[in-house]
């Protein structure tokens, strides 16, 4: 047999062995996983770019895991990310009026924090579960689209839109890939629990004993009064920055009102603000919408924090309803819990934003979508309140947020209360009160074993604008109680569905839905596991 020939056979018997790995479920070329992502023709192009000094030299595609290639497509969606980071510095000065260049700044902090998520997830270095990679990728694309949204609220022009935006989708779509090949085990996370405690699991025991107990070791004390080591929350804060490790730091916050906006970043970890009791420790501001920031910017408290904790506090927008959206407390702090605080605005009262957060015995008061966000969030033993809106307008409980259906995000309300505030009250018959509107394509929100007061429709929910996302959304009521649960006068959408299954409705649990026996038994705050 001659050279040639046995180059041919040889050939053939590799190129046989591809085709059969080809059909393997384990083992793939990169088009072939490419072909089961939501934006093939993106995953192809930028896949086969960074592949491309591999296939100069080889002529054989090469095949991989659906782990490995998940893995390479999410350094893709990083190195594209930082390439897009990198030209929208460069446009700092092209901005001249002061809400384009807030929604600039807004962009490039959205576009760091992906840039920190994607890090997290294909980092050696991370001790993650499937659940936590699906978390920081929804976060990364939620991140994504709050700079888009951003951008549209205040008019920022079209050419200085397009700057901007110039790789949003490409960008989106890779990370949309990345969502799409998880496990099929990746919405529920690994637990460890003890249900004696009450809480979700991320919060260690420490924690825990921090939140229940009567008497807290704190590190400084804020009072306006100057009784504590510090008479604003700000500067408390910067010192807590400049504090050695990342250990547990308590800020107790005196009996007082303290007009500040806050913004505690992801360089600080694991922050405590404990307040004297939501009636007491108010902290409150008047951004909004209407006095030109962007709806993420108009928070009075905005929290990146890992591990971040509130007790005992209010936090308050004043900017009342004819400013629009104006946001008392936005969180995007993985692994967050708020526990008998009070959030008071009007509307977008309560954004919460992204990653896993939980809130117990909390008071939440607004109008228009007051509960909105695209994290995955329970809302346990809460009171929420519908107040007063402008004429003309109905109120909506929640506008949730999700845009892809691989996210693992959306809101629970568990075993709470749903009722009119004392303004409402006297002209409950004058105004309309939803639980929730699709404010994105795959809203999704559930209600459950939660007493639903006379101010609720009989519909239940309502359109955001004609037929859009009545299909994809996911809205489901289990179990509910009151004068206004009924379900027989419910809305008939396609994605709307009255949940009789104890199965079904567990998905949406502090333990499954944001794996909090994995995280909140350190926070010591009291939590039911289950439904």
């Amino acid at each position: 047999m001659g050279f040639q020939s046995l180059i041919f056979l040889l050939s053939t018997l590799i190129s046989l062995t591809i085709i059969s790995q080809t059909n393997s479920s384990s083992v793939r070329t990169d088009n072939d996983w490419c072909r089961e992502t939501p934006n093939p023709q993106q995953c192809k192009y930028y896949m086969s770019t960074k592949n491309n000094n591999f296939r100069k030299s080889s002529i054989f595609p090469k095949q991989k895991s659906k782990s490995a290639f998940r893995k390479e497509a999410i350094q893709v969606a990083l190195e594209t990310t930082l390439s897009a980071q990198t030209r929208n510095k460069r446009h700092r000065n092209k901005f001249r009026s002061g809400t384009e260049k807030s929604a600039w700044l807004d962009c490039v902090n959205l576009y760091d924090d992906t840039i920190i998520q994607l890090n997290k997830t294909v980092d050696s270095n991370t001790k993650l579960t499937s659940f936590d990679s699906q978390t920081w990728l929804s976060a990364a694309l939620t991140n994504l689209e709050t700079c888009r949204t951003g951008i549209s609220e205040v008019g920022v022009s079209n050419n200085m839109k397009s700057l901007i935006l110039s790789n949003y989708n490409n960008v989106s779509k890779l990370i949309s890939n990345t969502l799409a090949l998880h496990d099929n085990d990746s919405v529920v996370a690994e637990t460890y629990y003890d249900p004696d405690k009450g809480f979700p699991s991320w919060v260690n025991g420490r924690d825990r004993k921090l939140l229940q107990s009567t008497s807290i070791k704190v590190n400084v004390v804020v009072a306006k009064d100057g009784s504590g080591n510090y008479k604003t929350i700000k500067a408390a804060l910067d010192a807590a920055a400049k504090r050695s490790g990342t250990g547990r730091f308590v800020i107790r916050i005196k009996a007082g009102v303290y007009n500040e906006n806050l913004d505690i970043d992801k360089k600080i970890k694991n922050i405590m603000l404990l307040g004297d009791g939501l009636r007491y420790t108010i902290i409150t501001g008047s951004k909004s919408v209407g006095g030109g920031s962007t709806t993420f910017n108009s928070a009075t408290v905005a929290v990146t924090s890992e591990g971040f904790i509130a007790r005992g506090i209010t936090f308050r927008n004043t900017a009342g309803p004819q400013n629009h959206q104006a946001v008392a407390l936005r969180s995007g702090a993985d692994l967050s819990v708020f526990y008998r605080c009070g959030f008071e605005g009007y509307q977008d009262t309560l954004y919460v934003h992204s990653q896993r957060q939980f809130y117990k015995e909390c008071y939440v008061y607004g109008t228009v979508d007051f509960i909105f966000g695209n994290a995955a969030v329970v809302l346990q033993n809460c009171m929420i309140y519908a107040r007063r809106p402008m004429s003309k307008q109905k109120n909506t409980v929640t506008a949730q947020g999700r845009t892809d259906p691989n996210q693992n995000t959306g809101i629970s309300i568990h075993s709470s209360r749903v009722m009119a505030s004392s303004d409402l009250k006297p002209v409950l018959g004058q105004f309309k009160t939803f639980l929730g509107r699709p404010w994105k394509a795959y809203s999704r929100t559930v209600f459950m074993t939660t007493y639903l007061d006379t101010l609720v429709d009989p519909a239940g929910w309502l359109e955001w604008d004609g037929n859009f996302a009545l299909r994809t959304l996911y809205y489901g009521e289990y179990k509910n109680l009151g004068p206004a649960s009924s379900t027989s006068k419910r809305v008939k959408w396609g994605g709307y569905k009255v949940i009789t299954s104890a199965s079904e409705a567990s998905k949406f649990t502090v333990e499954n839905f944001i794996a909090g026996k994995s995280w909140l038994p350190a926070t010591n705050v009291p939590f039911t596991s289950g439904l």
